[in-house]
Parts: structure tokens; sequence; C-alpha cells
């Protein structure tokens, strides 16, 4: 399992009338990542944004000394490979998409990966994962939702741990290095469970934007993942 973990706040929660300080704001405090959660009203019951707030945010997706912070696509779309392009040319440098979204999952990977990005696959709370049976390998990012997809601010799943559990197995049995991320109900109460799991990247929204200082809910869950270390 990773040793490094990954903070991934995403700006579904954050204030989008300043989302550009938002972002310098919250990599300020300490995030590793951004996560975009990128909804359409077909697939998921809800619409968020599309790929030119991620080129217009990408530009503040950096740290104080230039280095730039990943930015984190979950695409919540069917069909996948067009919205996956544009934002790719917008600047993202992972992007995952549901299985059950893409018509040829191979293909939407393959073509994720031609853009230069790293390509992930999420996984509901109630679906199978046998599709990492054939594409594992092909794959840098595993997402398990620990909730339903579609809103913030929902609670965990608790179930979402044993599915951690069977996917930190399949990572370890392939001998790649995979990112274990987790997407729902991420909290400073319960981050060490799913880090205990096998995680070791976590989204978390409104845990994060909803509260006034940034810096020390993401520093009380580098603690608990300490501690669960």
């Amino acid at each position: 399992m990773s040793k490094i973990h990954r903070i991934a706040p995403s700006i579904l929660s954050a204030d989008f009338s300043r989302l550009g300080q938002e972002v310098k704001d919250v990599i300020g405090a300490g995030a590793d990542w951004i996560h975009f959660d990128v909804m359409d009203n077909h697939y998921v019951p809800n619409l968020s944004f599309g790929p030119m707030i991620c080129s217009a945010v990408k530009p503040h997706a950096r740290r104080a000394d230039g280095r730039a912070v990943p930015v984190d696509v979950h695409l919540m779309v069917r069909p996948v490979d067009a919205l996956a392009q544009a934002f790719a040319e917008a600047g993202a440098d992972y992007i995952s998409f549901h299985p059950d979204a893409s018509d040829h999952v191979h293909r939407s990977i393959q073509a994720i990966k031609a853009h230069g990005c790293k390509a992930g696959l999420v996984f509901n709370p109630a679906v199978s994962m046998d599709v990492l049976d054939w594409v594992i390998d092909d794959i840098d990012l595993i997402l398990i939702m620990s909730v339903n997809p579609g809103f913030g601010g929902q609670g965990f799943i608790d179930s979402a741990l044993r599915k951690i559990a069977e996917a930190r197995r399949r990572i370890d049995d392939c001998g790649k290095d995979i990112r274990l991320e987790v997407d729902g109900g991420i909290k400073i109460d319960n981050i060490a469970r799913v880090a205990s799991a096998g995680a070791d990247t976590y989204v978390a929204g409104s845990a994060i934007f909803g509260k006034p200082d940034y810096r020390g809910v993401i520093d009380a869950m580098r603690a608990e993942l300490a501690r669960a270390a």
C-alpha cells in the first residue's frame, strides 16, 4: 500500500463566486490535489461544470513555489469519450469515469491516456469491480464511491470499506502503482478507517470547504492518517 496519502478537496463544495481564490486558499492550506466532480444531469441527477471551468482554474492550481497541483477530474457523465477529451485539453491530469457510462471501457481508457492524462475507473456503492480483471494493467487510479454519486454532503456508506479492501487486494496483486481514491462522506472522524481499509487518496468537499479553517481540517485529517499508519 502506498505510504503517500493525498487529500483532494472537491471544488463542488467551494464558493463558486470566487473559485480561483478558493483553489489557491485550499492549496495553501495543504491540499495535494484539486478534485472536479463533473455531473451531466443524465448519468446523475445534478449538473455541475464543464471544461471551461477546468481551464480557468488550472492556472490557480499551483503551490506558492510554482509547482503544479494535479487536477483530478471525476466524470459522472454519459457518454464519456468526447468530454474526457475536452477535459484533457483543458488541463486535467487525472480523468476517471464510470465503466457503466462507457460503451467500450478499454477504448475510453486508451483515449484518455492518448491525450497525456492518467486514467481511472470509478465504482458506485452497488457496482461490481469485475471489469478490473481486464483493464487493471491499463489504469492509474481506482475511485471507490462511498456515497451514491450526484450530490455533495451525503453520509458515508460503511459497506464501501469492504470494496476499498477488495480494490487494495487487486492493486497489490497486480503490482502496479495505482492510486486508490475514495469519494463521499470523508471527514476527520472516519478518514482513519478509510485509510486502514486500504485507501491512499481522499476526496473531501463540504468537510473542508464547509469550515472556516481549511488548514485546520486538513491538518486534523493528516493527524488521523498518521495514527492509522
